[in-house]
């Protein structure tokens, strides 16, 4: 070695976990960080968007997704039980996150097209076609206001694969995504 020596890291500065400078730390993130309901965090220093989460990653040969539940338009929570998981086919699943009208039609019109496809080629549809649809789809309606970030996912005979589709008509594909305003959040777990 060179002999130097590693400076010593002070609070404040890179490599260091910042912790508010109170007497309860964990007191003052109570009560000025929480995701509250309504207008009940109208006092707190920091409010949290209360939108969609969802993630989905390969695992173990397989895929796992995992969505929260709830339909918000700001502060204001419409339902704490919604299905944000949809079933394009027994084969295919489509993610919500975005505009629920949008995310739910268009993913039941991807459902159709899938079984249109499958008639015509007596063989099921490969998930990178099914995304390839959802995306040339999206394309066509670019600039109409679509609200529309989606991961389709499925098994097919490549194994399980996982694609995001979102309302510009971009499509990604990938070993893990997160969609919806909560994505920072869980692209920070995942990391």
């Amino acid at each position: 070695g060179s002999g130097a020596m590693v400076p010593r890291l002070a609070l404040g500065e890179p490599g260091q976990f910042e912790v508010p400078n109170v007497a309860d730390p964990a007191h003052f993130c109570r009560n000025n960080f929480a995701s509250a309901c309504g207008n009940s965090d109208a006092n707190q220093t920091v409010k949290f968007a209360k939108g969609t989460t969802t993630l989905a990653f390969k695992f173990n040969g397989g895929i796992i997704v995992s969505v929260d539940s709830r339909s918000t338009m700001g502060a204001y929570i419409a339902s704490g039980t919604v299905k944000k998981v949809i079933e394009i086919n027994p084969f295919l699943l489509g993610t919500m996150a975005g505009g629920a009208a949008d995310c739910s039609f268009w993913e039941r019109n991807l459902g159709m097209q899938c079984r249109m496809y499958e008639l015509r080629n007596k063989k099921r549809i490969t998930v990178a076609s099914a995304s390839k649809l959802l995306a040339n789809t999206m394309s066509s309606y670019r600039g109409y206001g679509l609200s529309m970030g989606t991961m389709i996912t499925g098994w097919d005979e490549t194994g399980p694969q996982l694609y995001y589709v979102d309302d510009d008509g971009t499509r990604l594909h990938g070993r893990y995504f997160s969609v919806g305003s909560g994505s920072t959040y869980a692209y920070g777990v995942l990391d």
